[in-house]
């Protein structure tokens, strides 16, 4: 091989990434921001290095055979990037992730570390239940945003349960994160002050339409019925009585805001502000679902 640089390294992974006809969307949203993600992590530099001031690093040609290897890894298995890395990071900080799990990338996580949500709450605010968690990222996003506060991860998977255990230690947080197993709030007796739901909203006509690196995630985690509300209807149901009398819930949709306002109309709700728009996520009262 030639002698390169490592920009330029970046810079045809970029191109081979782009050509190949990826799909983005696990943390990354473009073929450059991909190609940079794995190619500093293959070299074992910092994620944050400034590209400029490596502008002249030469890289050998070992070091360029392993980042081929590994965008081509990319390309063939169509595994997103976290996969490949086994990590993924959420509002700067850093989370284990494995294919037992959905790739971490909640939009509630903005809406917890901006401070959105918190004129909702109070010094009441004590327990929070972070259902549907996945990997645990929130209910570890939860705990670091509000030091005080005792917080429940819930889960069906047992898989993802595993892996959200592996992010709780990680973070130190064993003594303030409990895991728990449960379809739905069943498990759940509560009260709660906050419950906090990504939950599996992805419509069928979208879940037939997903690129294959979204396919490489457990369904267990996307798909959401006919219209992506299945899951949704079962919470609202069982949710106020698992809420204290002025909890709120904080629900993401994301691209299903249609099919949300039609399954649930004259319902009200408070729309919050993220990178993806004002209509992705929202937040409910105990008292707009009792009247639901």
């Amino acid at each position: 091989m030639s002698a390169m640089t490592l920009p330029a390294l970046i810079e045809q992974a970029a191109k081979r990434l782009e050509a190949s006809g990826v799909a983005f969307g696990h943390g990354t949203q473009s073929a450059f921001d991909e190609a940079v993600w794995l190619v500093l992590w293959r070299l074992g530099l910092p994620l944050d290095t400034d590209l400029h001031d490596v502008a002249d690093q030469a890289v050998t040609a070992e070091q360029q055979a392993a980042c081929t290897t590994l965008i081509e890894e990319r390309i063939t298995t169509r595994k997103p990037a976290a996969y490949l890395t086994r990590e993924a990071w959420l509002q700067g900080v850093s989370f284990y992730i494995d294919e037992r799990a959905i790739v971490p990338r909640s939009l509630i996580a903005e809406v917890l570390a901006d401070g959105t949500i918190d004129a909702w709450l109070s010094d009441q605010t004590q327990h929070v239940l972070d259902l549907c968690t996945g990997n645990g990222s929130l209910a570890v996003l939860a705990a670091l945003a509000w030091p005080e506060v005792q917080v429940t991860g819930a889960d069906i998977s047992d898989d993802a349960l595993a892996v959200a255990a592996i992010n709780v230690e990680r973070h130190d947080l064993q003594e303030r994160v409990t895991l728990v197993h449960s379809d739905g709030l069943s498990a759940l007796p509560g009260p709660f002050d906050l419950i906090l739901c990504n939950p599996p909203y992805v419509c069928q006509a979208s879940m037939d339409a997903l690129p294959a690196e979204y396919r490489a995630e457990p369904e267990l985690a996307l798909a959401g019925g006919a219209d992506g509300m299945d899951f949704v209807r079962q919470l609202f149901k069982a949710a106020p009585a698992r809420m204290s009398e002025h909890a709120v819930l904080v629900l993401e949709i994301g691209n299903e805001v249609h099919h949300f306002i039609a399954a649930f109309p004259g319902l009200e709700v408070a729309w919050l502000d993220t990178s993806a728009g004002d209509d992705q996520v929202l937040l409910i009262t105990r008292e707009a679902l009792l009247h639901l």
